[in-house]
Parts: C-alpha cells; structure tokens; sequence
C-alpha cells in the first residue's frame, strides 16, 4: 500500500519532469510549421524539423518508442507488479522524450486540420490554383533534390529509374487507388506518415501519388464538420463514416511509423546514395500527379488563360520552397 508520503513523492516526480510552459509553446509552434509542410505535397516537416534543430532528437524520439516500453508504461499504471508507481510510469514516458513529442504531435494536428480545410475548400473553388501550386512546390523541391544527390553506379541508376517509373505510372488516373477501401487507406497511412520524418521527401506527396490526397483532405474536413454539427444534433452515423476513414488512416500511420520508417532508416544504412536516388525520383515523377488531376478529375481544358494561371500559381510554389530551401542551407541528404 501506497503510503501518503511516497505518494507526494511521485508527485513532485511527475510534476517536476513536466518542461516549462515556453518550452511547449516553442515545440508546439515548429509542430505547427511541420504540420503546415506535411500537409501540402513537395514540401517536407522533414526539412523544417532540421531547420528548426530539432531533427535528431524527434528520430531518437520516435525510435525510442517501442512496444516494450508501453507495456512498462501500462504496467506501472496497473495494482499488478509491485503496485502503481508513477515513477515508474514518468521514467518511461522520460525515456520516449514524451514531453517533447506531445506538444509537436500536437502542433502538426493543429496544422494538419487547418491546412486540409483550406486544401478542401481550394479544391472546389479554384482547382488550377491549387494543383498549380503543388506543382510549383513538387518541381521545385525535385530541383533541389536533385541538387543533393549523385548518381555513380549503375545499381543508383537503376534505383532511380524504379522510382521514376512507379511514380509516374501511380500518377495516373488509376481506379483501384482512387476508389479503394479501407486497406487502401491504410496503407496510404502507412505510406505517407513513414516518409514524413524524412527531410526533402513529402508524405503529402506520396497521398497525391497515391490518388488518396484529396481524398483524405475532403474526409478530414467533414469529419471536423461532422464532429462540430453533434453539438446541434448532428448526425452520430455521419461521425462514424468519416472517422472510420479517419481513424484507418492514423492506424496505418502508427504502424508505418514503426515498421515502414524503420525499413526507410535501414536502406539508408545499407545504401544511402541509392535509397536516396529512388525517394528522389519519386519526386520526380510525381509531377504528373497535379496535370492528371486537373485533366481527368477536373475535366479542365487547357486554354491559355488556364496555362498562365497554372503557371503563375507554381511559380508561387516554387519560390516558397526555394525560400525554405535558402534557410535550410545545411540541408545535406548524404548525412541527414
């Protein structure tokens, strides 16, 4: 039994691991700028992670979680195994950084939310803006991209050919991906959360590669509707739908954050230059994505004044991920 002075103890031990309140509001502001990059394709929460410093400490971060440690974590919270002990409980969420983790989680949800509304409602009304500037961000980030890679081998020749050929070839107006199911989404999920924490490499870009971009944008954003109309008797089933997509998709992210990131990380490990030169030439070939868009979805006709819109929507694109690009001049794929 736990008695009344062990019990202040982990208390004071609880409260005196929490950071100070500027400490959260400075990780939860560079979460909003991930968030904000992440959920735009072509540009990388990767990338302002390692403008921001703290890109080696949210890897170890995210590393550090692992299923042995939240079954310590649930049994120091349980009477079983000698008792509660939230010092216990507090060592293990130490040992993730979790202090760290909540409040940028937190910032890039925020972020992602407010950006897929936006993406949502850019989507209906002025779609050539949009995919304009997404291909502005795509073509500008594949131009820097391409800028911090060599290519010396034939297997690295080899590697970006592959990923050229299949993103390009999933660019394209594909039914299955377009309309899939659940699974679908998923590993869309997987996909995209996995390639977030890589600097340079978009996971929104890999969700428009995958036809599941603006999918998941719309579904986001009627879920928050849905979510908001309960307060004035909405409907429950409404909830359900789009949480059901909603939740799949953070379900395949969690489990591409610890499966999918990990096999990326050891790629990298085993052949840098080669992983490298496939995630890149994904980006590459990716560009197809926002022209197929506008012309199979959209059914948009490509008349002058639509050219020069497009056109001049992704040189806004493209000079902000050049701006981004002057501020992260360290950025060094070879060592990231």
């Amino acid at each position: 039994m736990t008695t009344s002075s062990s019990q202040a103890t982990e208390e004071e031990t609880l409260f005196g691991s929490v950071p100070p309140l500027r400490l959260w509001l400075k990780t939860f502001v560079i979460g909003l700028c991930m968030g904000s990059a992440d959920a735009v394709p072509g540009v990388s929460g990767g990338t302002i992670a390692l403008i921001a410093g703290i890109y080696e400490r949210l890897i170890a971060a995210i590393t550090a979680v692992t299923p042995e440690r939240a079954i310590d974590f649930l049994r120091a919270l349980t009477p079983a195994d000698g008792g509660i002990s939230v010092r216990r409980a507090v060592a293990v969420l130490e040992d993730v950084d979790v202090w760290f983790l909540l409040p940028l989680v937190g910032g890039i949800g925020v972020a992602i939310v407010l950006i897929t509304r936006i993406v949502h409602v850019a989507n209906q009304e002025a779609p050539i803006l949009l995919y304009g500037v997404f291909f502005g961000l795509i073509a500008a980030s594949a131009i820097i991209l391409l800028r911090e890679i060599s290519v010396d081998t034939a297997f690295q020749a080899g590697a970006a050919v592959v990923g050229f050929v299949v993103a390009f070839l999933l660019s394209g107006h594909i039914e299955f991906l377009d309309g899939g199911g659940l699974l679908v989404v998923f590993v869309a999920g997987a996909v995209a959360v996995s390639a977030m924490i890589l600097p340079g490499i978009s996971g929104s870009l890999l969700l428009v590669i995958l036809g599941q971009y603006t999918r998941m944008s719309d579904t986001l954003s009627y879920f928050v509707d849905d979510l908001l109309a309960l307060v004035s008797g909405g409907s429950v089933s409404a909830v359900v739908d789009t949480g059901t997509v909603v939740v799949m998709f953070m379900l395949g992210g969690l489990a591409g954050l610890f499966t999918i990131s990990r096999v990326i990380r050891r790629a990298l490990d085993a052949n840098r230059r080669a992983t490298f030169a496939f995630l890149v030439a994904l980006v590459v070939g990716a560009l197809r994505a926002p022209i197929t868009e506008l012309t199979v979805e959209k059914g948009v006709v490509w008349t002058t004044a639509n050219i020069g819109t497009f056109a001049a929507a992704a040189a806004v694109g493209g000079v902000v991920v050049l701006l981004l690009d002057w501020y992260a001049v360290d950025l060094d794929l070879d060592s990231a």
